[in-house]
């Protein structure tokens, strides 16, 4: 499941996909416009920048911006950022793998073997999207835009 912390990574990137191209944002707008605590996603930005998602610039014209075009980020690559490996059990993962206590023969789990093919879904879209994409997204039209 995504945490709270991807959740607002992703909603920080997506303002940020928003903005002109040469602009930043400051931290203080970004958490104000989403509803996310300031201090929690000074965190989060830091994370993403260090995982070269983000970069970001001090003083007058300061703020936070993409480090590269939306169409370049994946949101695979920023969910493991953020989250970690994407395999709902860790004996699943490919980037973390560590044996559960319980099992003798992890070769022979039917729960690993079904986890690994949730993480294997998992990682086909995620991997697969792009934030451009994810931008371009749209919710479904509201009732009152489906009667006019």
């Amino acid at each position: 499941m995504l945490t709270k912390k991807g959740k607002y990574g992703l909603k920080a990137l997506v303002h940020l996909a928003k903005i002109d191209p040469g602009k930043t944002a400051f931290v203080s707008e970004i958490a104000e416009q989403n509803n996310i605590s300031k201090k929690f996603l000074d965190a989060i930005l830091l994370e993403l920048r260090k995982g070269g998602i983000l970069r970001s610039k001090k003083g007058p014209g300061g703020g936070y911006a993409l480090a590269k075009p939306a169409s370049q980020i994946s949101i695979g690559q920023a969910v493991r950022i953020l989250d970690g490996p994407l395999a709902p059990i860790r004996c699943a993962s490919k980037t973390a793998f560590e044996a559960c206590d319980d099992c003798d023969h992890p070769e022979d789990c039917q729960v690993r073997h079904s986890m690994t093919e949730v993480r294997d879904a998992i990682s086909a879209v995620l991997d697969n999207m792009t934030l451009e994409q994810m931008v371009a997204k749209r919710s479904a039209p509201s009732i009152e835009e489906q009667v006019l």
